[in-house]
């Protein structure tokens, strides 16, 4: 019968784990396996990622081109009209809060409403910004878009 405190890998499956340093009669006494002598023989042997032995990297070899700026980029999370319309029928205010309350928007990052889709009925939408066809859209229906102030962060 097969029982957990009689359980035992198969034989030649698990080796004992390399002793170094512990004498001649462990096979891995004096150098410890580390050969002869030289960097990596050494204590402290820690050289930085991309260190090629003292030759220039080719990090540093290959020429830099072009800018980027997406470190300080604004990131909107987006929203339509479509989606506006569908989760907020039987209201007339859309708020930032109201959207994290939906599960429409998380908490990072300012609002974007885009014009996909259409209203039906007049909204007052609020967010941090809006596409000229979204902006449009809100009007026509007959609601209000308020532009919020980008919160500092």
């Amino acid at each position: 019968m097969v029982y957990l405190y009689n359980l035992q890998p198969t034989p030649g499956s698990r080796h004992r784990r390399k002793r170094l340093g512990l004498g001649e009669g462990s096979g891995h006494g004096q150098t410890s396996t580390r050969g002869q002598k030289g960097q990596r023989s050494r204590s402290g042997d820690g050289k930085m990622p991309g260190f090629e032995g003292g030759q220039t990297p080719l990090l540093r070899r290959v020429p830099k081109r072009g800018f980027n700026n997406k470190a300080f980029r604004t990131v909107y999370q987006v929203l339509s009209l479509e989606s506006i319309e569908r989760v907020f029928k039987n209201q007339k205010e859309v708020t930032i809060e109201a959207l994290k309350i939906h599960g429409m928007i998380n908490g990072r990052g300012p609002v974007k409403v885009l014009g996909a889709g259409s209203l039906s009925r007049p909204y007052a939408v609020s967010a941090h910004a809006f596409s000229a066809g979204a902006m449009e859209k809100i009007k026509k229906a007959g609601g209000t878009a308020t532009v919020l102030a980008a919160k500092a962060s």
